[in-house]
């Protein structure tokens, strides 16, 4: 018990250990060096880190998150060093091509997290559907959660409606978003496909999403404004660290990459109990949801999730504050769309939807 646990400890701080060096070292990067230096350290990270799950997939073994901790600032180090001198045009080319791929990948990033947002609160939705026909407490509580979650959304887009209104087209944005949100959650609740806890946690999902487009870009530090040479001195080092950590890390870039990480994850693990029958229980029939390709699929992205994590936070620090808001703005109306298509296409509710009514 005692050896277990303290190998438990071990690996837990070694993965927390690889991904704050992730967290830290692209903007570190990013400010005390150049864009192409950023682009070429988050390269050699997403390259190591597609060898890492691979190893992880084949082999499995505990001991890799501890081999890794000494990489990534290896990684670090090569970069500082290289772009101390004249760079070889190969390495520029590699970093400027992943930089297109990133800037590419933009539509690709606002659908998986648009789509993942929708099939996780849809999930919720199902067990709370779930849940109420196990008693009138379940329904109670979940009315309760809801309304909390509707006030917090109303509060959530007041507070952050002076600054992400601030021009024409964004209060035009506004307005069409949350009238199509009350037209789709009314049109849901007559055709009995949706129910208050669908529709209050896409009202937090579009809350979310305004509150980072009122974000000024100005209200975080920028990076290189208190960047200082480091000295050889160690106490000196760990100042410069502690500023850079507490100052100049962006602070919205780091929101929506938890988000971001966090609801590719769930809705990761969502994908197994797609596509069941109405007949099946909810542990899959013979051995479960092993034998899914929804289940491979999960297996694959969760061990792959460093290698996520970096082409993620990657994109998110390489597109500047007008290419976010633009973005969110997208992402919005990409989700009310697919849910509204959903509504459409959904087929009659079972007879626990039917007990439960929603208007």
């Amino acid at each position: 018990m005692g050896p277990w646990f303290l190998w438990s400890v071990v690996t837990s701080t070694a993965k927390l250990s690889n991904f704050l060096q992730v967290i830290i070292f692209l903007p570190l990067t990013l400010s005390t060096l150049s864009k192409n230096a950023f682009l070429l350290l988050s390269l050699l990270i997403f390259l190591q880190s597609l060898i890492h799950g691979t190893l992880q997939l084949l082999w499995g073994s505990a001991i890799l998150p501890v081999m890794q901790i000494p990489i990534q600032p290896f990684l670090l180090l090569v970069c500082f060093n290289i772009f101390s001198q004249t760079v070889h045009p190969f390495l520029l080319t590699a970093a400027s091509w992943w930089g297109t791929i990133l800037t590419l990948s933009s539509p690709l990033f606002i659908i998986m997290e648009g789509m993942s947002s929708l099939l996780v609160v849809q999930k919720l939705g199902q067990v709370g559907r779930e849940l109420v026909g196990d008693g009138e407490a379940y329904q109670f509580g979940l009315l309760i959660a809801s309304a909390v979650a509707y006030v917090v959304s109303a509060w959530w887009i007041v507070m952050a409606f002076p600054a992400a209104a601030s021009s024409p087209l964004s209060s035009t944005l506004l307005g069409a978003a949350l009238t199509a949100f009350l037209f789709l959650t009314f049109i849901g609740f007559g055709l009995r496909r949706t129910n208050v806890i669908e529709s209050s946690g896409l009202a937090l999902f579009i809350a979310y999403n305004v509150w980072l487009c009122g974000f000024d870009p100005q209200s975080f530090s920028d990076p290189a404004s208190s960047y200082a040479p480091l000295l050889p001195n160690i106490l000196p080092h760990l100042q410069t660290l502690v500023n850079f950590v507490t100052n100049t890390l962006p602070k919205p870039v780091l929101i929506a990459l938890v988000y971001r990480i966090s609801i590719l994850l769930g809705a990761a693990r969502v994908l197994p109990s797609i596509g069941a029958d109405s007949w099946e229980s909810e542990y899959g029939v013979d051995d479960g949801w092993e034998g899914r390709p929804t289940s491979r699929l999960t297996h694959v992205l969760l061990t792959y999730r460093q290698s996520i994590l970096v082409t993620v936070y990657s994109h998110l620090l390489l597109l500047d504050h007008s290419s976010q808001v633009w973005w969110r703005w997208m992402n919005i109306f990409f989700t009310l769309v697919i849910w509204s298509v959903e509504l459409l296409v959904s087929g009659e509710d079972d007879a626990i939807t039917k007990e439960w009514k929603v208007d």
